[in-house]
């Protein structure tokens, strides 16, 4: 006797299927612990690679916690050593006059809380110059995408487990 597979079945099987193929070689979500070889780095040390929109926070030699994050659109990355200059948590977000160049409709003070503030959950000012910060987002599907002005952001949830982590004067390396 041949079974029937009702047509819903099939349906259900098939973008199953679909959602399985879209997932499948995506990074992941969530920080993980992973082997981190290049010794130039003491623990501590904050590194960022803007292709592989990875944010590594070196825990000990070999080691260290790898978060994904959105980085700066064409024309707006950059590299080179920063610091950690600045420790906010829950800011308002005051735009840089670059970005208000690019979008003069912005207001002067997007206050803490606001759905449209990009700063999220915490923020870790860089400096010298304090234009480029790390911070959470309140867009979480931009992470993994070259969107910001020069920024780094995480998820709210990471942004706030490495807030925890670093502390003022952490030096951060911005790579290719």
């Amino acid at each position: 006797m041949t079974r029937r597979i009702a047509p819903i079945d099939l349906l259900l099987a098939a973008a199953l299927s679909l959602l399985a193929l879209a997932l499948a070689g995506r990074p992941a979500l969530a920080r993980e612990l992973v082997q981190f070889e290049d010794a130039r780095y003491n623990p501590g040390t904050i590194v960022i690679r803007t292709g592989q929109r990875s944010l590594y926070f070196v825990t000990a030699p070999g080691e260290a916690i790898r978060y994904q994050i959105a980085v700066g659109m064409a024309g707006r990355q950059w590299r080179g050593v920063k610091y950690v200059e600045e420790l906010a948590v829950e800011p308002s977000w005051s735009p840089p006059a670059s970005v208000k160049r690019a979008q003069p409709y912005l207001p002067d003070i997007i206050p803490s809380g606001s759905p449209r503030n990009p700063m999220g959950a915490r923020v870790i000012g860089l400096g010298p110059g304090g234009e480029y910060a790390i911070h959470g987002t309140n867009v979480p599907s931009k992470i993994g995408s070259a969107v910001s002005f020069g920024c780094f952001r995480m998820h709210n949830r990471d942004v706030i487990d490495l807030y925890e982590r670093v502390r003022m004067g952490t030096p951060v390396v911005v790579l290719p």
